[in-house]
């Protein structure tokens, strides 16, 4: 993350304090293009400096997948769950315990997978899809969205229990445009 400028000053201290606290979800706001990713990233790298390369990373694209193939990417599935499902598969957040998990655009997650994420942010425990178990997750959540997440509450098209769920502790990253240096 370079830069000069007090507003990526501010940023990067933030990173910092939030990395070193261990926080479990953190929220990251900020136009295309400003580097939520790489920051995302940064606060992974500094949650785990001790043991670099030990615990996942694992970065999902909220709007890359289809809604019925996110919600068994995200939660996996049992062996017999769907037609399909010949052996059981653990899922993203199963795959990412005890690292990070990066939830990108999580703006444009539908209203229905939200509330399982919701319910997976509170019980810090997920169940595949099928499954009759509930699996206890450790790890930290990062959400990133371009979108006006206040303006989409408003309009009925994210949770607001969600909303504040992962707005506890939350970045923006600044335009380009503001921060030159």
């Amino acid at each position: 993350i370079i830069g000069e400028s007090s507003l990526i000053q501010n940023l990067k201290s933030k990173i910092e304090k939030m990395a070193r606290a261990r926080v479990p979800t953190i929220l990251i706001t900020g136009e295309s293009g400003t580097g939520k990713e790489l920051i995302a990233r940064r606060i992974h790298r500094i949650m785990n400096e001790e043991c670099p390369g030990c615990t996942p990373f694992i970065a999902v694209n909220c709007t890359a997948l289809p809604e019925h193939l996110l919600e068994s990417e995200l939660f996996g599935y049992e062996k017999g769950a769907f037609t399909d499902a010949k052996t059981e598969k653990k899922g993203i957040f199963e795959l990412a315990i005890g690292g990070t998990i990066l939830l990108d655009e999580i703006g444009d997650m539908k209203l229905n997978l939200q509330g399982k994420l919701l319910r997976v942010l509170e019980e810090r425990t997920i169940r595949r899809i099928g499954g009759q178990k509930e699996i206890p997750i450790d790890l930290t959540v990062i959400a990133t969205t371009n979108r006006d997440l206040t303006a989409a509450l408003d309009r009925g098209e994210f949770r607001v229990d969600l909303f504040y769920r992962l707005n506890t502790f939350s970045l923006h990253v600044p335009p380009l445009r503001e921060r030159g240096e």
